[in-house]
């Protein structure tokens, strides 16, 4: 239950500065502890998840179209576009840039669960470079580091 609130505030304040001792606070367990349960139930560390839901939101703003990939960055949460581009481009496979171009040229008419799950990013393990953006190794999860901001 405590950690399904975690889950569940890092979803509804994913736009916001959130850390991992904060959180950890929020239900009276220090921030390793909090780090290796939510990694042992969810499988990737909070700031994973964090960054995972930041990802998979401006996929959605970048497919809607209308924005610009600054104004996707900053919506998100991200304080910072080159770190915001870096992470987009190792989760997904390609800069937000030629995300937003191929989602532009594509027809409509999906699903959205079709579209989400097909477009859910996942981490490729390190070293280990996707050949084809559409092919996603298994999730490599990172250890946070308490007291670390997750921007």
């Amino acid at each position: 239950m405590r950690l399904r609130r975690v889950r569940d505030r890092i979803d509804r304040e994913y736009r916001e500065p959130l850390d991992v001792e904060a959180l950890a606070r929020g239900e009276a367990m220090s921030a390793g502890h909090l780090s290796r349960l939510f990694k042992r139930a969810y499988g990737e560390s909070p700031y994973s998840y964090l960054m995972t839901r930041r990802i998979e939101r401006a996929m959605s703003l970048l497919r809607r179209g209308g924005l610009s990939v600054t104004e996707v960055c900053f919506e998100v949460g991200s304080s910072s576009l080159g770190t915001f581009s870096t992470r987009f481009s190792e989760l997904v496979g390609m800069p937000p840039s030629e995300y937003r171009d191929r989602a532009s040229r594509d027809p409509d008419g999906l699903p959205t669960c079709v579209v989400r799950h097909a477009t859910r990013p996942l981490r490729k393990p390190p070293g280990n470079p996707v050949e084809n953006p559409g092919d996603h190794p298994v999730r490599n999860q990172e250890a946070p580091v308490a007291g670390h901001v997750l921007r």
